[in-house]
């Protein structure tokens, strides 16, 4: 058995998972982009793929994860998949998807490649179910490592193999939903994806940010806790430099210091326009 999950913290869920209950036991394999946000337009081709990898270095300077461009190789994970679906006809391969548009955008551009393997492909979506927490209270989820661990075992369950209809109309609508190319996809419900623009997360930002100046980090930390629909700390931070190019945000130290070296607070621009 093959496991695929979309974040790092899913693979640590997994493993705690598996280790009670050894019917789950297998290889675990992380899709690690966000296909959520981004230029996705000709992704499966050299010069799409390029654009893409592009986006990410801009995104990427300056912040901790520097090197993470080097790691990310999507392409290569889906070519081993593959390969050891081949060799191994008994293989079987459980991709867990939480609600979220981050995993479901992953599952859209992984199973359009996998449709040789219709049968032995099958999907665990934790679709508006609900599961128990820590403090014995009822909850839903929408991402992986939220669950317990031992409420994975309730939730292999769910396992069912992704039909051949579904091998027909989901890859058309990922299509679909790459050539509108949006920089900011959102899942509406179910395994609809919609495209929102680029400012999509401005005004989560921007309700954590002052007139006051601010550690980069504390607005960080307060944004990605408060907002109510998830994106990572890149792209939150690629926002707030651009809104610093349009004027509406003022940074205060050198982006070359990195992350921990950058105040900010309003402009005088953006406070005017929030007092009218």
């Amino acid at each position: 058995m093959i496991h695929i999950v979309f974040e790092t913290a899913n693979v640590e869920a997994l493993q705690k998972a598996i280790a009670l209950d050894e019917t789950l036991a297998g290889h675990i394999v992380e899709i690690k982009d966000d296909y959520a946000v981004g230029p996705i337009v000709d992704i499966y081709e050299t010069e799409g793929y390029q654009q893409r990898k592009n986006w990410w270095e801009t995104l990427l300077q300056y912040s901790p994860y520097l090197e993470q461009l080097n790691i990310v190789d999507d392409k290569l994970a889906v070519h081993q998949l593959i390969r050891s679906l081949e060799e191994s006809p008994d293989e079987i391969v459980w991709i867990w998807m939480g609600q979220n548009a981050h995993d479901v955008c992953g599952y859209f551009w992984l199973m359009s490649q996998l449709k040789s393997f219709q049968g032995r492909i099958q999907v665990l979506y934790l679709n508006n179910l609900p599961f128990i927490n820590e403090k014995g209270n009822i909850f839903y989820p929408t991402r992986l490592a939220e669950i317990q661990p031992k409420e994975f075992i309730k939730a292999k369950k769910l396992a069912r193999p992704i039909t051949l209809s579904e091998f027909e109309v989901d890859p058309d609508e990922w299509k679909k939903t790459c050539t509108e190319n949006a920089m900011v996809r959102f899942l509406e419900g179910g395994k609809k994806i919609v495209a929102k623009p680029v400012e999509f997360y401005d005004s989560d930002i921007l309700q954590n940010i002052s007139t006051e100046p601010q550690k980069l980090t504390r607005v960080l930390s307060n944004t990605l806790n408060r907002m109510k629909v998830k994106t990572g700390d890149v792209f939150v931070v690629w926002r707030i430099r651009e809104m610093a190019l349009e004027g509406k945000v003022e940074i205060i130290g050198d982006w070359q210091k990195g992350w921990k070296e950058i105040t900010l607070k309003f402009a005088a621009k953006t406070i005017v326009e929030t007092e009218d």
